[in-house]
């Protein structure tokens, strides 16, 4: 198992538990990955840590009082 975290900036668009799609996109050194349909995004993450499977289940939502919300998301690789 391999957890992400993706940052989301409205509430209530997914729950605990969802499974959800995620697209990548590619950056000169790096990845991002996006919740489809544009949901949350996560952190560049590094070129030799790419996703090997584009679906995961969200496991946790935090919320963050300054910048919205943090959602865990597991892959299963």
């Amino acid at each position: 198992m391999r957890e992400l975290i993706f940052k989301m900036e409205r509430p209530d668009l997914v729950k605990e538990g969802q499974e959800v799609e995620v697209v990548e996109f590619p950056l000169p050194t790096s990845w991002y990955y996006v919740i489809e349909p544009a949901v949350a995004m996560s952190a560049n993450i590094p070129l030799t840590q790419r996703l090997k499977t584009n679906k995961g289940k969200i496991t946790k939502i935090e919320e963050s009082s300054d910048v919205g919300w943090y959602l865990t998301v597991e892959f299963n690789e």
